[in-house]
């Protein structure tokens, strides 16, 4: 019987001994392959090392010697690898702060394992969506902004502007809907690939940094606007171009 074709290559950084052999059997299981640190520096010692093999990383945000948003702060001054953080039951403001440094997704503790591999395929299903050909226009462009989809690069006022996985396909969502208004559960089911059910304020930041990357003035914004109670809305400027 053939084997089933590796997912990707995951990197954990989980300084619990049980919880991390837990998630590597359990990747390992479900066709990822896994490397499994026990501290930040071990991960970003690695992933410096071999960065371009690695698809996703996985950090605990509490660990010894360098903990998870030192290594994501690391790993985002060269890379826009997908990050998933790891983070204790109520700690919110954990939540919110790594995604502001550039985390794309995050799970909560306790949580199932079910619950991991739903975060990790979500990801993957996202990074095909953007490498696959698409039959709709490689660019979009409004005002200074140029979201070329092919070479997955977003440009303002001609100057790559860097941005995250989470970031690029947010900001793709909105160029290819312009005009419409799009919930916060739109966004978490068509960005982040999953059904999301209670209050975050994760879609908030989200937006909240793409607009400092492509608004000229992010507390006065022009492309993406507010619809109050509701959600957004991507007001093209002057006109949405595809190229």
């Amino acid at each position: 019987m053939p084997t089933a074709p590796m997912k990707g290559r995951i990197l954990i950084a989980e300084d619990e001994a049980s919880l991390r052999n837990l998630i590597e059997m359990g990747l390992a299981a479900n066709q990822y392959e896994v490397i499994a640190t026990a501290n930040g520096r071990e991960a970003l010692d690695i992933f410096m090392a071999d960065q371009d093999n690695i698809d996703v990383v996985i950090l605990d945000i509490m660990m010894p010697v360098l903990d998870g948003f030192s290594a994501l702060e690391e790993i985002r001054r060269v890379s826009g690898v997908p990050v998933v953080m790891l983070t204790a039951l109520g700690t919110s403001d954990d939540v919110v702060k790594g995604f502001q440094m550039g985390a794309d997704d995050y799970v909560v503790k306790p949580f199932t394992f079910r619950e991991v591999i739903a975060r990790l395929d979500a990801i993957r299903r996202r990074t095909q969506w953007v490498k696959q050909p698409a039959s709709q226009p490689h660019q979009y462009r409004s005002g200074g902004v140029v979201l070329d989809i092919e070479n997955h690069q977003v440009l303002v006022n001609n100057e790559d502007c860097h941005v995250t996985p989470i970031e690029f396909n947010l900001l793709r969502y909105f160029m290819t809907h312009p005009g419409q208004v799009i919930g916060k559960k739109e966004l978490f089911r068509e960005v982040w690939g999953y059904e999301f059910e209670g209050s975050t304020n994760l879609i908030e930041v989200g937006v909240r940094r793409l607009r400092e990357k492509v608004e000229t003035d992010p507390s006065q914004p022009e492309l993406i606007l507010t619809v109050r109670g509701v959600g957004y809305k991507f007001q093209p400027i002057p006109a949405l171009e595809a190229g």
